[in-house]
């Protein structure tokens, strides 16, 4: 299982590949990322910050004041360290790459991810979630005469959830499928026009 520093860590990098930013504007990004329910604290977003400077993943300088801020301001910024560092984590697709929390951050940053591990990336997510929905779903069906309509209707409500989350994954592979075939298809189209052009040249 990912630690919730490393997700922190993940989610600061990407960020920080966007341009600097001080850490208000940083934990305000993250905690848009992490979505409601999920507030991110200074205490957690801070001490992050200060393992990953020590690691040369990110660097501070200090920016003065102006008419607005009226004291200088600390802003980080990631450093050729953090930008290998940031390719190494978001070319990973283990088990850890598709849990609640690192699958968000993960999927926030696709767009600079391969398509092959885009791919693998939701597939196992989508793996992960049948599990779950299945386990549940069995659960259900055992206690369903054991348990009061309220909790019957969470139970419910949850595994609507899961299904939602399911047909959504399922219909981004296809889309990603899709999108690989057409290519592949462009690729070849291009390579025999070229082919033929070029035996119709006269010698």
């Amino acid at each position: 299982m990912a630690r919730r520093g490393e997700t922190i860590e993940l989610a600061v990098l990407g960020l920080l590949h966007e341009g600097p930013m001080h850490g208000y504007e940083l934990r305000k990004r993250l905690n848009l990322m992490l979505g409601w329910g999920r507030v991110l604290s200074y205490g957690s977003l801070y001490p992050a910050l200060k393992k990953m400077l020590r690691s040369n993943l990110i660097e501070e300088t200090t920016v003065s004041s102006t008419p607005v801020t009226k004291r200088p301001r600390i802003v980080y910024q990631v450093t050729e360290a953090g930008h290998q560092e940031f390719e190494r984590l978001m070319s990973e697709v283990g088990p850890a790459a598709w849990e609640d929390d690192n699958f968000d951050i993960r999927f926030a940053f696709f767009g600079r991810t391969d398509m092959e591990i885009r791919l693998r990336v939701l597939e196992g997510r989508r793996t992960r979630l049948q599990e779950r929905l299945d386990r549940v779903q069995q659960q259900l069906a055992m206690t369903q005469k054991e348990v009061d309509r309220y909790a019957a209707e969470l139970q419910r409500h949850g595994v609507e959830s899961v299904e939602r989350e399911v047909r959504w994954l399922s219909d981004l592979i296809n889309a990603e499928r899709d999108g690989a075939t057409r290519h592949q298809d462009h690729e070849s189209g291009s390579g025999t026009s070229t082919t033929s052009e070029s035996g119709s040249r006269p010698a």
